[in-house]
């Protein structure tokens, strides 16, 4: 007897207790379409696309043989409407039951004997080392590698049919999956309209294909992690009721409660709202190219709503000359470094291309103490490059203690203590010095 039935196709799976030694990937693909998948793809856990996350899945799963790449739909006008609750209610609603069909999936392989988890499809997440990485599988690289997508401008994936209103999943398989094969999307469904560039309030989105991550990570998730932490340290630096209300507006108070009570909310996910791409997606968009702008892309435009964003950056520059009617609001960064592997990593996403100007040099950086290391950073033509190891000629050296240069980051410690203690020297120009940290959010 048929544990599913898909249409006219009848899939026999194997019975309950009678553990496969392996799965064809039409079975899968089967179960993951009778659990609500609205789209699905497999990828071998030793596909070189995703070679960042097999250590990662190896350890949540050891046995792990085959990623199951799930697909839910969003409806578009709730992720589309200038009102965020209704579209953050959207996010919400949809992720939970991504969650939820990722859960009947590995609750039926679990009854016919096969090892199978799920991590969630956005949070919680492995935070203990925060800000290191969290996640255990990146569900979009896992989307792409079985051909599901790709992403567009906006680093999101988007569906051939579904467009960009999509949410993923990822169902970690303990066995061998027959029937594996490299079937990538042949073809971008990115338009390459940039209506998402245009929409992006912090301006995080560039022309060029550039992604300003750490303007994305300082005002569309300022209810998430770091924003969290940054909220907690303006309670514990106010003096007293009033100075926290001075640097804290009563509906921004409020708006915290909201996402602690039912789930943290995004404050611009319009880079997906304006997204035209995908096959049920595109057509009206086709037919009323304008129509499209005046009602979906200039309404997000034109919302008067807080706009967060770190001191002397390049988001803070966008957001006054594009959009000034917006209300500019201050914030430290969204992450800061605890370790210098974080910070090395973290400079390639915090760059700011803007505020480098005609800079052109090569620092070498010399870290010594608790965490020894040594890497080559160079910028050059309004692009960052970080190696590991010392390679090249160098405008300028910098040599510091590892804990000193991190509690330097964090404000803790002021440059010219550090330069006294001997904890942090250079040789070079000091102004090259200057010019790397305006380079970067502080």
């Amino acid at each position: 007897m048929s544990l599913i039935e898909t249409g006219p196709d009848q899939v026999d799976l194997p019975p309950r207790g009678g553990a496969p030694l392996r799965l064809t990937a039409s079975e899968l693909k089967a179960l993951a379409r009778d659990c609500g998948a609205d789209d699905c793809g497999l990828v071998a856990v030793d596909d070189p696309h995703i070679a960042v996350d097999r250590p990662y899945v190896t350890k949540a799963l050891p046995g792990a043989r085959a990623l199951l790449s799930i697909i839910g739909r969003m409806h578009r006008e709730p992720v589309r409407s200038p009102a965020r609750s209704v579209s953050n209610h959207e996010f919400h609603q949809s992720g939970h039951e991504v969650d939820e069909v990722a859960r009947k999936i590995v609750r039926r392989l679990e009854d016919m004997g096969v090892p199978a988890l799920n991590p969630a499809m956005a949070f919680p997440m492995e935070l203990d080392n925060f800000p290191e990485r969290g996640w255990i599988v990146s569900h979009k690289l896992v989307a792409e590698a079985a051909g599901l997508g790709k992403m567009g401008i906006h680093r999101s994936l988007i569906h051939p049919v579904h467009g960009s209103f999509v949410l993923l999943g990822t169902v970690i398989v303990g066995v061998e999956v027959e029937g594996l094969d490299d079937r990538q999307l042949d073809f971008n469904p990115c338009l390459g309209c940039k209506l998402c560039v245009a929409a992006c309030p912090v301006g995080a989105l560039k022309p060029d294909g550039y992604f300003d991550f750490s303007a994305c990570l300082t005002h569309n998730y300022h209810q998430f992690m770091g924003g969290f932490s940054n909220w907690i340290d303006t309670i514990a630096d106010a003096g007293s009721a009033q100075e926290y209300r001075d640097k804290v507006s009563y509906p921004e108070t409020v708006s915290r409660w909201q996402s602690l009570a039912f789930g943290p909310s995004y404050n611009a996910a319009y880079c997906i709202a304006v997204c035209p791409a995908g096959e049920n997606v595109i057509g009206p968009y086709l037919a009323d190219k304008k129509g499209h702008r005046d009602t979906i892309v200039r309404p997000l435009q034109q919302r008067t709503e807080p706009v967060y964003v770190t001191r002397g950056t390049d988001a803070a520059d966008h957001v006054a000359k594009r959009f000034p009617h917006k209300r500019l609001r201050v914030v430290r960064p969204g992450v800061r470094a605890t370790t210098i592997a974080v910070f090395l990593s973290g400079i390639r996403l915090s760059f700011q291309p803007g505020r480098a100007g005609d800079l052109n040099a090569v620092y070498h950086f010399r870290f010594t103490g608790a965490e020894p290391a040594e890497a080559t950073v160079t910028i050059r033509d309004g692009r960052l490059a970080v190696e590991t190891g010392l390679s090249g000629k160098p405008d300028i050296v910098v040599t510091a203690d590892s804990k000193t240069w991190l509690s330097f980051l964090a404000k803790e410690t002021s440059l010219l203590r550090a330069l006294l203690t001997r904890r942090l020297r250079f040789r070079g120009s000091p102004k090259l010095l200057a010019a790397f940290g305006r380079c970067f959010p502080s």
